[in-house]
């Protein structure tokens, strides 16, 4: 590809970067993806961990990904296939004299009956508590393909834009009645629990919603915030089906390597093992980058797929970055307290509370029963640098793929909390991650007897391993924690929201952008419609 012609060079092919880059040469613009790893798709990857077993190695469930990506890259024609779980969760609980009451669960058909199993009071909140998320959560749904209002400086003139999104902004949230209008606010400011409390009694069915809240937060569902983080998981849907979850065939790597296959089918090229050392800077303006090679590499736009931290702070001279950005990414929290393993199985799993096979193993399986469980699994974390009684999800995604694993066989994905992001007392994840995996399996033995001796190979990722396999810096899932302070208009900063970064030239299109985490796509797609505007 000519240096002359190109127009932008993407840093990092995990899944949003592909999207932005795919939409970018859509439109006619020369594209260069470059991606450290030897394969493309971040953490959205599938690898074979034990001999004839494949899993999604980190991401590992199939929900936030826009319809409108899917449709506009013809993703399912370029190989994508999604299905959807014969039922959404499962949570196994503490013996009860009424076997009924040993496990909960939620599908389709299937919420009402088990949940007024320990509370009609609580079935009957059920469909008010299921409107009001529905309805904030289409909010949502419509404002993830958006730029957030920016902050901006400079007159009328570069404000008159901003006040016109803030406007319409504005009118959506006024055409919710009174109690939505409450109750957005509040998903942003207060905790999980307090917001579960307003409509359920029943601790079983406050921690199946509640699970939510803290996944890949490094939080208690106490936390102040962490009911956004509960709404941040539910405003997806799959195969057109709202808030529902599913499973990608052949794994999360299906997602990645369509979105690869796309991107090249309309010119985009692809280049991996081709880190970024630095992006080079002339006159105030990115320029260009220089890889680990020592390559230099011109074009018109950087665009970068990283943690806003890791951008500024590594891949930039301090000297050339803003003070109050500087300021913003000492500060920029990171962090998700997730643990992840991949386990090979000689067999399924029998739950002491549905011992027998059934669609329930397509579920998540959340092992945390109740708030004051997961809220203890924080404080022991922060005490000690990982849980005594984790929180654990467990998928196993060969109920629904047989691709995954030999005839007969399974794999599951263990999402494990919580775990420091960092130990204290200079002590390592290196020297610890076979110690906590250990726990982890123990862990889901305890409610599956039977499951540890079943366990044929394992594969773990500690918060460190995740930092250093994917740039997920402490471990953290969503580039920076899903706080107030570090949400829409101030995701990364108050100023900076629109995409573009603090340098001429420079855009950001990953997951420290707005919406936010998880496998979406929308990042990249609204970071392509901000530098398609630029570059005409």
């Amino acid at each position: 590809m000519s240096e002359s012609m190109r127009d932008a060079i993407l840093i990092g092919g995990g899944h949003n970067g592909l999207v932005c880059a795919a939409y970018l040469a859509r439109a006619g613009r020369t594209v260069t993806v470059l991606e450290r790893r030897d394969v493309v798709g971040g953490a959205a990857v599938t690898e074979e961990f034990h001999p004839g077993f494949r899993n999604s190695v980190a991401a590992y469930t199939v929900s936030l990904l826009q319809p409108k990506v899917i449709r506009e890259l013809e993703l399912e024609r370029h190989g994508l296939r999604v299905v959807q779980r014969k039922l959404n969760n499962f949570l196994p609980l503490p013996d009860d004299a009424d076997p009924a009451k040993n496990y909960l669960i939620s599908g389709a058909g299937r919420t009402h009956a088990e949940v007024a199993k320990f509370s009609r009071r609580d079935a009957e909140r059920l469909p008010e508590y299921e409107r009001r998320l529905d309805a904030i959560a289409d909010e949502l749904r419509a404002l993830a393909l958006e730029a957030p209002p920016n902050v901006v400086e400079g007159g009328w003139f570069k404000a008159l834009p901003e006040l016109l999104r803030a406007g319409r902004l504005g009118k959506r949230v006024k055409a919710l009645d009174a109690g939505l209008r409450t109750d957005l606010l509040d998903l942003f400011a207060i905790s999980a629990a307090e917001y579960l409390d307003r409509f359920f009694e029943s601790e079983p069915i406050k921690a199946l919603f509640g699970f939510d809240g803290v996944v890949g937060n490094y939080a208690s569902p106490y936390t102040p915030g962490s009911a956004y983080v509960l709404l941040h998981h539910v405003f997806g849907e799959v195969n057109g089906v709202k808030g529902a979850w599913g499973h990608a065939i052949g794994g999360m790597g299906a997602i990645t390597q369509a979105m690869a296959r796309s991107a090249a089918a309309s010119g985009v090229e692809i280049r991996t093992g081709s880190g970024v050392r630095e992006i080079i800077v002339e006159r105030g303006r990115a320029v260009g980058v220089v890889t680990d090679k020592g390559e230099t590499l011109r074009a018109r736009t950087i665009v970068a797929n990283v943690n806003p931290k890791l951008l500024y702070e590594r891949l930039l001279d301090p000297a050339v970055v803003p003070a109050p950005v500087r300021e913003r990414m000492a500060n920029w929290r990171c962090g998700s307290g997730t643990f992840r393993m991949n386990v090979a199985l000689s067999e399924l799993p029998r739950f002491r509370a549905l011992p027998a096979a059934g669609d329930h193993l397509t579920a998540g399986i959340i092992i945390a029963p109740s708030l004051d469980y997961m809220d203890r699994a924080y404080l022991d974390a922060r005490a000690h640098g990982w849980s005594k009684q984790p929180i654990v999800e467990m998928l196993i995604p060969s109920t629904l793929d047989d691709s995954l694993a030999p005839p007969g066989r399974h794999v599951a994905s263990l999402f494990c909390q919580h775990v420091a992001p960092q130990l204290s007392d200079g002590r390592s994840w290196d020297d610890h991650r076979d110690e906590v995996a250990d726990l982890m399996i123990d862990t889901v033995d305890r409610w599956a007897p039977g499951f540890k001796a079943s366990v044929l190979g394992r594969q773990i990722k500690s918060p460190l391993d995740l930092e250093r396999d994917f740039g997920l810096l402490g471990g953290d899932i969503f580039h920076g924690a899903l706080s107030l302070n570090q949400l829409f208009s101030a995701r990364p900063m108050l100023g900076y929201a629109d995409y573009r970064g603090a340098l001429a030239g420079l855009y950001l299109c990953g997951a420290g952008t707005h919406p936010g985490g998880g496998v979406t796509g929308a990042p990249g797609h609204n970071a392509a419609r901000a530098i398609l505007h630029d570059l005409r």
